[in-house]
């Protein structure tokens, strides 16, 4: 049965998280909105149903984003005519260090995106990232080590600032 109560309080206490998920996986506010909606869309035809609401919706985040990224593939990509100046030593809160790592992000495959988002970002372990994602504990692993290397060789600029997670 579905409870709206119930509903409108989860979306209420979680949405904020999910918009902040949804567009690191993204790289975008208004696609990161929209995967949130339909995610949120899923859970309340589902609403009765599920044991846990949270996981489903993270599942529906990724999978969609996922399969955004497919889509995004076979279109014809706009090219950067200048590169970004190097940015100084700074913080994580540096925008000019967001818009490199979010270059970087965007570089990665999708699944080695999500994997550094569900591990770095949300601080899961590589047992609840591999559920989350529906891999084994080892994919998580070998995508964890091949996307930080990508990282190193794309954005070395990375790797001098925040050594402790890419090295």
């Amino acid at each position: 049965m579905f409870d709206v109560e119930d509903f409108e309080e989860f979306v209420r206490a979680r949405t904020a998280a999910f918009a902040r998920t949804a567009y690191l996986l993204t790289g975008d506010r208004q696609h990161a909105e929209e995967l949130v909606q339909t995610a949120l869309l899923a859970v309340a035809e589902r609403w009765g149903r599920l044991d846990d609401p949270e996981r489903y919706v993270r599942r529906v985040l990724y999978t969609r984003a996922v399969s955004w990224w497919r889509v995004l593939r076979r279109r014809r990509r706009e090219v950067l005519t200048a590169a970004p100046p190097d940015p100084p030593a700074a913080s994580v809160d540096d925008p000019e260090l967001r818009i490199v790592l979010a270059q970087a992000l965007d570089r990665l495959t999708p699944k080695q995106r999500a994997v550094l988002v569900l591990r770095f970002y949300e601080d899961r372990t590589e047992a609840e990232t591999a559920d989350l994602l529906g891999v084994r504990t080892g994919t998580v692993k070998s995508q964890t080590r091949d996307a930080l290397r990508r990282l190193r060789a794309i954005a070395p600029e990375l790797a001098d600032e925040h050594q402790e997670v890419l090295r």
